[in-house]
């Protein structure tokens, strides 16, 4: 719309000075019929003045074009500011990531094809404490300033899920054997695999919003423990408490990686097998 209103002046002005260039070129001819040297100087100020006139119009009118033309560009510059900012704030302000490491138990695994009090016959192995996992997560963000109270600290809600394996070669007692030692079999034992798969849902501080870098920290979130091989009274299903800290890098656009370091707690054993443990690893994230 400026534009249309400066070219539109400046046609009006052009035309005014060439109507006035015109009218000069044409005053000689009228300053020859007039016998009046008064009034040829008099039609020579007004030409003057109306010249002038025009110059002064037309330097407004390249000023303004100037002041217009260095507007737009201001503008049109914060526009593709904000909206490269909008584009990558939006990039990473959710996530999801894909975990790996080394897990730790607090206790040795027992269960019904591990270890049975009731039934003390076969091998009676048990796994080892150290395992190793894999896993994912989706983080959801819910607020970039803890609702108003911290400014560059955020606020997400995880939801993660994790795999642990203890061992997949540890021989089975007289419920793992083949055929069972319990109706008269030789000691026959199977491997049987101790693994364990964790739910979590979690709160997830992260702070130094704005940088590549951002540690967080939860504080406290649920978890659910599932043990295979079962328990002795077949139980598989332990609630808990997950609490962790770690951090991330913005690598290259919606790209991360980061570590962390979660250690889960349950409430007591479920039946004899303890799940209380720590894992340590690392993740790569994708932003959206």
């Amino acid at each position: 719309m400026n534009r249309y209103v400066i070219g539109k002046r400046a046609v009006l002005s052009v035309t005014a000075g060439m109507l006035s260039i015109s009218t000069l070129l044409s005053a000689p001819q009228v300053l020859a019929d007039s016998t009046s040297t008064q009034a040829l100087e008099a039609q020579i100020k007004l030409l003057e003045e109306q010249l002038q006139s025009i110059r002064g119009e037309l330097d407004r009118v390249k000023t303004d074009t100037v002041r217009n033309e260095q507007k737009i560009r201001e503008n049109e510059q914060s526009v593709a500011s904000v909206g490269a900012q909008k584009s990558a704030g939006e990039s990473g302000k959710h996530m999801v990531f894909f975990r790996g490491g080394f897990a730790h138990s607090n206790h040795t695994r027992n269960g019904v094809s591990i270890q049975s009090d009731v039934a003390p016959v076969g091998a009676q192995d048990q796994a080892g404490k150290d395992a190793w996992y894999i896993g994912a997560g989706f983080d959801f963000n819910l607020t970039n300033d803890v609702w108003g109270f911290l400014p560059g600290t955020s606020v997400f809600a995880e939801l993660m899920f994790e795999y642990k394996q203890f061992s997949n070669s540890v021989s089975g007692n007289a419920l793992a054997n083949n055929p069972t030692q319990l109706a008269g079999g030789a000691l026959n034992p199977r491997k049987v695999t101790v693994s364990q798969f964790t739910l979590t849902a979690a709160p997830k501080i992260k702070f130094l919003e704005g940088n590549r870098f951002r540690p967080w920290i939860i504080p406290a979130g649920l978890a659910l423990h599932v043990i295979s091989p079962p328990s002795e009274s077949i139980t598989v299903l332990q609630p808990g408490v997950m609490f962790g800290v770690g951090a991330d890098y913005n690598i290259w656009k919606a790209i991360y990686v980061g570590a962390d370091a979660r250690y889960q707690l349950a409430g007591g054993k479920i039946d004899g097998v303890n799940v209380n443990g720590f894992t340590v690893g690392g993740y790569l994230g994708i932003g959206f």
